[in-house]
């Protein structure tokens, strides 16, 4: 929980700084506010609650599938992220706050998924938000937010980057417009399962060899352009998107021209106010994010494992742009655009590259007061007091043991991570009453007056 609690402390302080706002929203919700949002596969990640009491009362006897039958039994469920919930909030709350509205939200979420690495069915969430807003603005600050975050937590990642309206193009283009969905989430695996495992997801949901391979032509059309120079490159491909001729023998459809225009906007500022990002930015054409309610731009992190040993390949971060997700709880045309770090996720990154939490995190206290005996108690708890009104954070040994055992509270400090022991001297000089030890170090102990120690501990 230490070590948890140093990347939400980490995150929530640099969404501080840039003017979020905290929220918090229940851990149920109706069942209504949340089916229908993440798609047929989400769906069915979603945790059901039983009705309180006889949840059977009144279930008609021919309801055997179990669609039928949850509608019966389940009213509510755990929540499966924590934009819906926060989208249902903007409509309930909507006189009470000012637009654009920057909300960030830590706290866990829950998936009826098949444990493993990096994959739980308990994890916790950090995200933020802007809503009331269209501006591209506030996708820059979301990335500027990523790479900050990132680097002061020490895990080099790569931050890529698409648009919805390319992919809606792409349906468009392959004669499926209405199966976007479908496209979306399929590519979504590609880095996970391959070319062969997309073509085995999309021969299921029925699309055709030829759809198969206009998406893979398409895809590998648009993304050809080489350059020795990565920004270069990215650049490039952004043209040729935004470039794409109308009148051809396979037009294509003007909305990949808006998704990529959106996307150059948003690279060409980051380039212009910070060309030294600490983490690479990538553009990324077959980046889709399986979520419903993506409409435009749409962020995702990995690892960069060009630059650490991780062999973690899963998300740790993510996001997009929603343009009427407030609009199925009654306040439409309310644009949003949000990211979500995923904690628990990365908190088994840092771990694996070496444990890149800071060392003094777990400690307790930075000084243990040893308690040796009766004479002494009422001057180590006093001296507890005058540590706290310095902000030094402090304890004393419960504990009372024989001078001649005072190593058993030191091996106590040293294993709870306490820098060091202190002790009271009443035979020791005029003023200099404190006896101070650098836990695990081979130095001598030394006496000292209080403002010695504040000034030593400081």
């Amino acid at each position: 929980m230490v070590k948890r609690n140093y990347i939400f402390d980490t995150i929530r302080k640099v969404y501080q700084s840039y003017g979020y706002q905290p929220i918090e929203t229940p851990a149920m919700e109706n069942s209504e506010t949340l089916m229908g949002k993440y798609g047929d596969e989400g769906d069915r990640l979603i945790f059901k609650i039983l009705n309180s009491g006889d949840f059977m009362d009144g279930v008609p006897p021919d309801t055997l599938d179990s669609k039928s039958l949850t509608k019966h039994i389940s009213e509510k469920a755990l929540r499966y992220d924590l934009t819906v919930p926060f989208a249902r909030y903007v409509v309930q709350h909507r006189n009470d706050i000012t637009f654009p509205f920057k909300r960030y939200q830590i706290q866990p979420v829950w998936r009826a998924d098949r444990p493993q690495k990096g994959r739980y069915r308990e994890f916790y969430q950090c995200d933020a938000d802007v809503i009331g807003s269209d501006s591209l603005l506030n996708e820059v600050e979301l990335i500027q937010i990523i790479d900050e975050v990132f680097t002061k937590l020490g895990v080099p990642v790569i931050i890529k980057i698409n648009n919805r309206k390319i992919l809606q193009g792409i349906a468009e283009d392959i004669g499926a417009p209405e199966r976007v969905i479908d496209v979306a989430t399929a590519l979504d695996k590609l880095d996970k399962i391959g070319w062969e495992g997309v073509k085995k997801e999309l021969d299921e949901k029925g699309f055709t060899q030829f759809q198969f391979t206009k998406l893979v032509d398409f895809i590998f059309e648009r993304m050809t352009i080489s350059a020795d120079n990565k920004d270069i490159r990215i650049l490039a491909n952004l043209n040729a998107l935004c470039e794409i001729p109308k009148s051809t023998e396979s037009p294509k459809p003007e909305i990949i021209t808006e998704g990529a225009k959106q996307l150059k906007f948003i690279w060409e500022t980051i380039q212009s106010i910070n060309k030294e990002l600490s983490n690479n930015i990538e553009f990324d054409i077959s980046l889709a994010r399986g979520l419903n309610y993506y409409t435009g731009t749409i962020i995702e992190v990995k690892v960069d494992t060009s630059k650490c040993t991780s062999r973690f390949t899963s998300s740790i971060c993510g996001g997009g742009r929603y343009d009427d997700l407030t609009g199925i709880f009654g306040l439409p045309n309310v644009s949003g655009v949000g990211i979500s770090f995923g904690a628990d996720r990365i908190y088994d990154v840092m771990e694996e590259l070496g444990n890149r939490f800071p060392k003094d995190i777990v400690a307790t206290s930075k000084v243990l007061v040893l308690n040796e005996n009766s004479e002494t108690m009422a001057l180590s708890l006093n001296l507890i007091q005058l540590l706290h009104k310095e902000q030094i954070s402090a304890q004393l040994y419960p504990d009372e043991l024989n001078p001649k055992k005072r190593g058993k509270q030191k091996e106590y400090a040293s294993k709870m991570g306490i820098p060091y022991a202190v002790s009271i001297d009443l035979t020791g000089e005029k003023n200099k009453i404190y006896k101070v030890k650098k836990v695990d170090s081979n130095e001598q102990e030394q006496s000292v007056s209080f403002y010695e120690l504040i000034s030593m501990i400081k």
